[in-house]
């Protein structure tokens, strides 16, 4: 999964004349929110994560998918009937639609998840429809750049894809 996302806070050097993007304050958030991690496993360090957003989120917020989700991918590249997309685009999440996060639910899984056994559920609700959806909160991004909530799920999501 790649994450590039317009809210994180990042600084450019310069490498062999090459642009490299610094994650240091990101670091440091991460390891703000979770402190010393070196005896817990990963469920307890989610945990901590968890815990920390469902204080510190904003709620509700406006959503969408950071990249195309899992069950989108052969249409997304062409392989699939693109009739076929649109028709089940209206019965289940896509990345185009836009969502209100409602809730986080640490326990939460659902067939709509890549990291099912362990992202954290995200309640959110189809803005065009109202249907309700348990998505990976890691396969999500806030709309509104300006946002507290825009770091806090870059920062979730970021961590998760790179220590999971």
């Amino acid at each position: 999964m790649l994450l590039l996302n317009s809210c994180r806070n990042t600084r450019q050097t310069v490498c062999n004349g090459q642009p490299i993007m610094r994650k240091d304050a990101q670091d440091k958030r991460i390891n703000s929110i979770l402190g010393e991690i070196e005896d817990l496993n990963f469920d307890e360090t989610i945990d901590i994560f968890c815990e920390y957003l469902k204080t510190n989120l904003s709620l509700p917020c406006k959503v969408k998918g950071i990249e195309d989700f899992r069950w989108e991918e052969i249409y997304v590249f062409g392989y699939g009937d693109p009739e076929e997309y649109d028709h089940l685009k209206k019965t289940q999440p896509s990345y185009t639609d836009r969502y209100e996060l409602l809730g986080i639910d640490r326990k939460g899984k659902s067939e709509w998840m890549l990291f099912w056994e362990d992202d954290i559920g995200a309640n959110v609700r189809r803005i065009s429809d109202g249907k309700e959806f348990l998505l990976g909160l890691s396969e999500l991004e806030v709309t509104d750049k300006k946002s507290k909530n825009c770091q806090l799920l870059d920062d979730y999501s970021f961590w998760l894809v790179n220590n999971r």
